[in-house]
């Protein structure tokens, strides 16, 4: 292992934050009377520093003096086996400093002291809460010392690829399968997949069945509302979807694209433009520009965890804008959230009531406090204005049934624009096109969240549920956008061929969907894909959904262009696989010498069994509304107390209206303010 050099960082922590913490730990432990956090970097070395060397990297990382600390040491680390964004940053920022030859990699770790009144110490049972309010369990790791800190540069083995056995098992094997792993396949695919693996005389992997889930699952396919629906014994003619878009079907004037892509595009104008180009340097275009919209939910991973959950969703659609057609520009933002009762501690309604609520699931006032700045934070970051949002809040007694949003409603959406030569993507792909990801690494989060997000709340178990939140990273993503700006502003020289962003299931939705969309098989390469973790399965690095990525067709005699695009923006890229004629699904791994998928695209992609929903209508009684006993006065404070009405101006004043230089006027500014 290599040797081990810790330096003091600054607090890590505003005083803001440490006094939120302190509350939340004095609620858990009452007798904590303070909490500090610092930054320590932790620097795996090659050799010795040189005093040159050792002052250069003070300097980069900020040192300060380390003082005595009091009270117990909880050393929050990234998980141990991953590398963190901010160490690849960090550790790139080094090595461009010339430090390469003297150092492996820079990490970060926060080092809290935790102090009780009369100094006593913590018990056994006091430390495992304190530290489970210190930590991200998903993404982090708690040491019990710097003497621990080596363990961040362990080397892990990968873990194996695994099969379900149902040749000797039969379905019983696959239903079982569909439990552990949190699949959710319904009955009806259970005996498709059955059928296509007993057919071939062989055992599905668990990558196959992992990516055939995320693929299916009610988040990518919709599967409800493209069902056959019987409604009291009558079959109905159309689906829900098939509802949805008749208004389209109407009234399809001013829309160039809808239901189609990652985004819609209405009709434009034409409009000069100011951006580079390779021969010119900036100028101005005139070109037909068109606009991007786009809206969508991220419900369940806000519910288990709301910070990265709503961050992560403002990120997928900034992606789904980024990737529509063969690549535009996102412009503006916006959040939206529903949620159940707040029960502010302190100010408690008359009509607010305790129900109670899974423990896995975070309570309304939680995803207030933690969504809007999630959702903040990665327009912040990433760089485009949050301009508007929504906020309600329902929870209602009817008839006995409680109706309300204890999972939430979390919304993302925003607006952009796309040259009118960019709205479509190629539909056919040469054979020998090569499947590119753009972005950042996978890393073991995320794992079966498209079909985690399809289940009812409750019945997946509580680890798997928190394993399918994702982690944001919107730099990485911004640097990826920087790669498609340039790709689009070259016009009819763009080199991409289609893209898709990478959300739900990971590559294992992302890339098949990709070839499937151009009419050809793959033969993709699992050691290519980009990871941070040695240790990962073939089907946690297949399916895993880190965000800030793309797939991207692209033509070969492109590939050095399209590279030279990527360094120049510093942004990672990877070629994983080929285009084939074959209609196969191809996945080989070189390092345990097998192929974890080994399938016809249609069967994955084709024709899964359709969903039918046999239901019947129930009867509803209603108690009239009784106006007369209601005093007008407190009527009128109940409903300006009520957040469907009151100020909702947080969930934009939080983030910066301007970021990006795009902004002409701040939307407050002017004389139509309330």
């Amino acid at each position: 292992m290599a040797d081990i050099l810790c330096l003091k960082g600054d607090a890590a922590f505003s005083a803001f934050r440490l006094q939120r913490l302190l509350a939340r730990l004095t609620a858990a432990v009452s007798d904590i009377e303070s909490v500090t956090a610092d930054y320590w970097h932790v620097i795996a070395q090659k050799r010795a520093l040189s005093a040159d060397e050792r002052a250069k990297l003070a300097k980069l990382l900020e040192e300060v003096p380390a003082g005595e600390d009091k009270g117990e040491l909880f050393l929050v680390a990234p998980r141990i086996g991953t590398i963190s964004p901010w160490s690849s940053k960090a550790t790139d920022i080094a090595f461009n400093c010339d430090l390469e030859p003297a150092i492996e990699r820079i990490e970060r770790v926060v080092a809290f002291h935790v102090v009780l009144k009369q100094n006593r110490a913590l018990t056994a049972d006091e430390k495992k809460l304190v530290a489970g309010l210190l930590h991200d369990r998903m993404t982090e790791s708690v040491l019990a010392g710097f003497a621990d800190a080596g363990e961040l540069f362990r080397h892990f083995e990968p873990k194996p690829l695994s099969t379900v056995d149902v040749l000797a098992g039969g379905k019983a094997a696959l239903v079982e399968a569909n439990g552990t792993l949190g699949l959710a396949l319904s009955d009806d695919e259970v005996d498709y997949l059955l059928d296509i693996f007993t057919k071939a005389g062989r055992n599905p992997t668990d990558v196959e069945l992992m990516m055939f889930a995320q693929a299916n699952s009610e988040h990518c396919r919709h599967k409800i509302f493209n069902a056959s629906w019987v409604i009291d014994g009558e079959k109905k003619d159309k689906t829900l979807f098939g509802m949805i878009r008749e208004t389209h079907q109407a009234n399809p004037q001013g829309t160039v694209m809808a239901y189609a892509d990652n985004a819609s595009i209405i009709e434009g104008a034409t409009i000069n433009r100011f951006y580079p180009d390779a021969d010119r340097g900036y100028s101005y275009k005139e070109e037909l520009t068109h606009i991007l919209t786009k809206v969508e939910t991220h419900n369940h991973p806000t519910a288990i965890s709301p910070f990265p959950g709503a961050s992560t969703g403002s990120g997928g659609e900034i992606r789904d804008e980024g990737a529509t057609g063969k690549g535009s520009k996102p412009k503006a933002g916006l959040c939206g959230f529903s949620v159940s009762n707040l029960n502010l501690p302190d100010a408690p309604q008359p009509w607010e009531k305790a129900y109670g609520r899974p423990s896995r699931i975070a309570s309304a006032l939680d995803i207030m406090l933690e969504g809007p700045i999630g959702a903040a934070a990665f327009n912040n970051e990433f760089g485009r204005p949050n301009l508007t949002g929504y906020f309600r809040t329902y929870e209602q007694d009817v008839a006995g049934t409680v109706r309300g949003y204890h999972k939430p409603i979390m919304i993302a959406g925003g607006l952009g624009s796309i040259q009118a030569e960019q709205s479509f993507k190629e539909e056919t792909f040469p054979v020998g096109t090569l499947f590119v990801q753009l972005g950042g690494p996978g890393m073991l989060i995320g794992l079966g969240g498209g079909a985690a997000s399809s289940m009812t709340a409750g019945v997946n178990a509580e680890d798997l549920d928190f394993a399918s939140v994702q982690r944001g990273n919107p730099e990485i993503q911004r640097r990826a956008q920087e790669v498609i700006d340039r790709c689009w502003q070259m016009g009819k020289d763009n080199p991409i061929l289609s893209v898709h962003d990478v959300g739900a299931g990971g590559v294992s939705n992302a890339l098949p969907e990709l070839a499937h969309s151009g009419g050809v098989g793959a033969k993709f390469d699992l050691r290519k894909v980009p990871t941070l973790e040695p240790g990962m399965s073939p089907a946690e690095i297949w399916s895993n959904e880190s965000q800030e990525r793309y797939v991207l067709a692209i033509p070969p005699n492109r590939i050095g262009e399209f590279q030279a695009m990527c360094e120049r923006e510093r942004c990672p890229f990877a070629v994983v696989g080929e285009a084939t004629g074959d209609g196969h699904l191809t996945v080989t791994d070189a390092h345990f010498g097998v192929n974890p998928v080994d399938m016809e695209m249609e069967a994955l992609l084709g024709k899964p069994p359709r969903m039918t929903r046999d239901v019947t209508s129930q009867p509803s009684t209603f108690v009239p509304f009784d106006a007369v006993s209601i005093e007008l006065k407190d009527a009128a404070y109940r409903l300006m107390r009520l957040p469907t009405i009151a100020d909702k101006t947080f969930l934009i004043s939080i983030g910066d209206r301007s970021v990006g230089g795009m902004t002409a006027r701040d939307q407050m500014v002017g004389p139509w303010q309330v």
